[in-house]
C-alpha cells in the first residue's frame, strides 16, 4: 500500500516538474495545496485498480485517504506530505531566467535583422504573432489566427440530412457550407429582413442558401448557435435553426484596385498632443497591415496643435504616430481639421477651437456663423472673416495657411518619402464644405430643412454689397419666410412648391449664398496647394439627401448647395476643385438606409440619387473621387453597397473611386466576426477573389 502511494506521489511530482518547464511564470508556494487536492481526487481510482482500496469513496473515505497521504514519508526520510525543497524552487527560478534570456535574444535579433517593430517589453506572444504575420497569417488581438488568403477559420459544415440527438456531435458534411460572416449585424439589414426564412431544410434548395439544421430532442427554449448568426427554436421534438438567406453578390475578382484606408479614432491624440495608448494602437495597426490595408487617415486638430497661443505649434504626438505608421510601411492621409469636435453624429471626444480664438469670440461673436435668431455656432469660423484681420492681426485664411505651412515643414521627411499620400483640407463644420445649417445644438433634428447661416455682421455686409451691386439694395437681407430648423419644405413660403426660392429675390439670394461657399473653398485650397505643393489635396463634401425629391431641395439650399430640381448645384464646386487639382471626398450616405430606422418616404430623401449626381458632376470634369462611410458598417450587405458604389457596374468608361476610407478603427471592428467581414471587403476592393462568393 505504501509503495503504491509513493509511486503515485512520485509520478505526480514528475508531472508537476514537466508542467513547470512549460510555464513561463514563476510558480508560487500556493501550488502545493492544489497538488494535494489533485492527488486526493486521483488516488481512489488508481488504487482501486490494484484491488487495495474500493473505487467508490464518500466524504468520509476521502478524509481518511487525505490523512493517509499526510502520513506517507518522503524518500529523504520521515516527514509530512511533500513540501517542495528550496533547491527545487531555485532550479525553477533559474530555468525561468534562462527562458527570459533566450526570449530577449530572439527579440533583439528580430528587431535588428528582421525589421520587426517589437516593443521593448514584448513577450513570446508578440514574437509568435510577428512571425505568423510575416508568414502570411492574420492574428487578431484576441489571438484568433487564420491564413490571410482564406476567409478565416471555417466551422465544420452541416450534413443536409443530419438528424441526431441533442447529446450527439455534428455529422460530417456532404457539401461544404461556409458559415463565416453571418452575424447578428447581417441579420439586421433591410434586405435580410425581407428575405429572412425559417424552415426545415429540404434537399434541392439553392446551393447559395444556408440550410436549416435539424436536431432531435427539442425542448421549450431558443438558443443561439455558437458559429452562426441565427437562433435555434424548438418545435416539438425537433430543433430548427434560423438561417439567413444569402443574397447574390457581384464578383469583383480582377477588377480595379481601390486603396483602402482606415480612419483612426478621434481621440488618438489628446489635448496635450500626446499619443494615447501607443501599445494598443500598434497592435491594431499590425492587424490592419496583416490584411493589406493600404494606410490610415488621421485628423490633425487645429485646437490641439495651436491651442494655447497664436503661431505656437505642438506636433509631438503626431510625430510619434507618424513614425509608428511609417515603421509598419503604411500610408497616411491627414485631415487638417479647422473645426471643433463634439456634438455631431459619431463624435465621442470634445476638441474645441484654440483657446485664444475662443477668447476673441467672447468679445467679437460675429467671427462665428450666426442664424436668423442670433444664435452663434462656435464649431468653426465664419467665412465672412476670410479676409478680415480680426484674429490678432491675421485673417482666417492666413491662420489656416500658417498652420498648414508649419505642418509641411515639420513633417517634410514624410512628404519626401511619400508616406503622406494626401492632405484633406477642412473647409467647414465636420471638415466639410457646407454651411452649418443643421446644428443639433440649436435644436435641429432629422429631417428638418435647417436654417440659413448668414447673419453675422461680416456676411451681412457682403450680402448688402451684392444687393447694391445688383441694383436692389432692399435685397440685402436674409429670407424672412424660410421656416426654422425643423420645418418641412411645404410649411414655409420660401421652400414650398412655387415658393420664393424660385423668384427674382430668391434666385439672387441663393446665388450669393452658394457663391460664398465656393469662394471660401477657392481661397483656402489655393493656399493649401501652395503649402503642400507636389502632394494631392482634397475637399470633403457631405450628402444632404433629405428633401432631394422635392422641387426646392430645401435642406441642400440652407447648406449652401444651390441644387433645386431645375439647376445643377454641384458643377461650380467641381470646377473650383479642378482649378486647384484637388480631389473630392464624398461621404457615402447610402448606408443610412441600412443602419438607421429612417423613414425616407416621409423625408422625400434619395441618398443614392444624390451620390450619383455629385459623382457624375466630378467625373465630367475629371476630378478624382474618394469616399468614406457615413455610419459604422460591419455587415456584408453594407460592404456590398459600398463596393457597388465604388466600382459602378454600368459606367461605360469603367470609372471607379480613387480610394475608400473606412470609419473607423475601434474595438468593435477588431471583434472576430466583424474583422473577418472587413478582411473580405478589403480583398474585394483590391480586386482579389474570395472563397465564399454568392452569385
Amino acid at each position: 500500500m505504501a509503495t503504491d502511494m509513493q509511486r503515485l506521489i512520485g509520478t505526480s511530482e514528475e508531472d508537476d516538474e514537466e508542467e513547470m518547464d512549460m510555464d513561463v511564470k514563476e510558480e508560487g508556494d500556493g501550488d502545493d495545496d492544489e497538488d494535494v487536492e489533485k492527488h486526493v481526487d486521483a488516488t481512489p481510482m488508481m488504487i482501486g485498480v490494484d484491488g487495495g482500496m474500493a473505487t467508490s469513496c464518500g466524504n468520509n473515505n476521502r478524509f481518511q485517504q487525505h490523512q493517509q497521504m499526510q502520513e506517507v514519508g518522503t524518500p529523504g526520510g520521515g516527514g509530512a506530505r511533500r513540501c517542495r525543497p528550496l533547491e527545487e524552487k531555485e532550479r525553477t527560478k533559474i530555468r525561468e531566467r534562462q527562458r527570459r534570456a533566450i526570449t530577449a535574444k530572439i527579440l533583439a535579433g528580430l528587431r535588428r535583422h528582421g525589421n520587426y517593430n517589437l516593443r521593448v517589453r514584448a513577450d513570446i506572444n508578440d514574437v509568435i504573432a510577428a512571425l505568423a504575420r510575416e508568414a502570411g497569417w492574420v492574428v487578431l488581438p484576441d489571438g484568433t489566427t487564420y491564413p490571410s488568403n482564406s476567409q478565416g477559420p471555417r466551422p465544420a459544415g452541416v450534413n443536409s440530412t443530419a438528424v441526431t440527438s441533442s447529446s450527439s456531435q455534428m455529422m460530417s458534411q456532404t457539401t461544404p457550407v461556409s458559415l463565416k460572416g453571418v452575424t447578428s449585424d447581417y441579420q439586421s439589414s433591410v434586405e435580410h429582413n425581407a428575405g429572412h426564412m425559417k424552415s426545415v431544410f429540404m434537399p434541392g434548395s439553392s446551393p447559395y442558401d444556408l440550410p436549416s439544421i435539424i436536431t432531435g430532442d427539442g425542448g421549450d427554449q431558443t438558443q443561439s448557435h455558437p458559429l452562426i448568426g441565427g437562433s435555434m427554436d424548438n418545435v416539438g421534438d425537433k430543433q430548427i435553426v434560423d438561417m439567413p438567406q444569402k443574397l447574390p453578390e457581384r464578383d469583383f475578382a480582377n477588377t480595379a484596385y481601390i486603396p483602402v484606408y482606415v480612419m483612426l479614432p478621434l481621440g488618438v491624440i489628446n489635448m496635450k498632443c500626446e499619443l494615447v495608448d501607443p501599445d494598443g494602437l500598434l497592435k491594431q495597426l499590425r492587424v490592419l497591415k496583416s490584411v493589406n490595408v493600404d494606410g490610415v487617415m488621421v485628423d490633425c486638430w487645429w485646437g490641439i496643435v495651436e491651442g494655447h497661443a497664436p503661431l505656437e505649434y505642438n506636433w509631438n504626438g503626431y510625430k510619434r504616430l507618424f513614425q509608428m505608421v511609417r515603421d509598419l510601411k503604411l500610408k497616411l492621409q491627414v485631415v487638417m481639421s479647422f473645426h471643433e469636435c463634439g456634438g455631431n453624429v459619431g463624435d465621442d471626444v470634445c476638441i474645441t477651437l484654440p483657446h485664444w480664438v475662443a477668447e476673441i469670440g467672447r468679445s467679437n461673436p460675429d467671427i462665428f456663423f450666426t442664424d436668423r435668431a442670433g444664435r452663434r455656432n462656435p464649431e468653426c469660423l465664419s467665412w465672412g472673416i476670410d479676409k478680415e484681420r480680426v484674429l490678432r492681426g491675421r485673417t482666417a485664411v492666413e491662420v489656416y495657411f500658417d498652420c498648414m505651412r508649419s505642418f509641411r515643414v515639420e513633417f517634410d521627411e514624410f512628404f519626401q518619402d511619400g508616406i503622406i499620400s494626401m492632405i484633406q483640407v477642412g473647409l467647414g463644420p465636420c471638415g466639410e464644405l457646407r454651411f452649418p445649417s443643421c446644428t443639433v445644438k440649436h435644436g435641429w433634428r432629422y429631417p428638418g430643412i435647417g436654417e440659413f447661416q448668414c447673419y453675422d455682421q461680416y456676411l451681412l455686409k457682403s450680402l448688402i454689397k451684392a444687393a447694391e451691386a445688383r441694383g436692389h439694395s432692399f435685397w440685402g437681407r436674409g429670407p424672412d419666410n424660410a421656416g426654422s430648423y425643423n420645418s418641412r419644405p411645404h410649411e414655409s413660403g420660401f421652400f414650398c412648391d412655387g415658393g420664393d426660392y424660385d423668384g427674382y429675390y430668391g434666385r439672387f439670394f441663393l446665388n450669393w449664398y452658394s457663391r460664398v461657399l465656393v469662394d471660401h473653398g477657392d481661397r483656402v485650397l489655393s493656399l493649401a496647394k501652395l503649402a503642400f505643393f507636389g502632394t494631392c489635396i482634397a475637399a470633403k463634401l457631405s450628402g444632404i439627401h433629405w428633401w432631394y425629391k422635392t422641387p426646392s431641395h430645401a435642406a441642400e439650399l440652407t447648406a449652401g448647395f444651390y441644387n433645386p430640381c431645375n439647376r445643377d448645384g454641384y458643377a461650380a464646386i467641381m470646377m473650383m476643385l479642378k482649378k486647384h487639382g484637388a480631389s473630392l471626398n464624398l461621404v457615402c450616405t447610402q448606408l443610412h438606409m441600412l443602419d438607421q430606422n429612417i423613414d425616407f418616404q416621409e423625408a422625400m430623401g434619395d441618398p443614392e440619387g444624390l451620390f450619383w449626381q455629385v459623382l457624375n458632376a466630378a467625373w465630367d470634369v475629371c476630378v478624382p473621387v474618394s469616399s468614406e462611410n457615413a455610419l459604422l458598417c460591419h455587415n456584408r450587405v453594407g460592404y456590398n453597397k459600398i463596393l457597388d458604389s465604388s466600382k459602378p457596374l454600368t459606367d461605360p468608361d469603367g470609372r471607379h473611386l480613387s480610394s475608400f476610407t473606412y470609419l473607423r478603427l475601434s474595438p468593435l471592428l477588431m471583434e472576430r466576426h466583424n474583422f473577418m467581414e472587413f478582411d473580405r471587403f478589403v480583398k474585394r476592393m483590391h480586386g482579389e477573389a474570395v472563397l465564399d462568393l454568392h452569385v
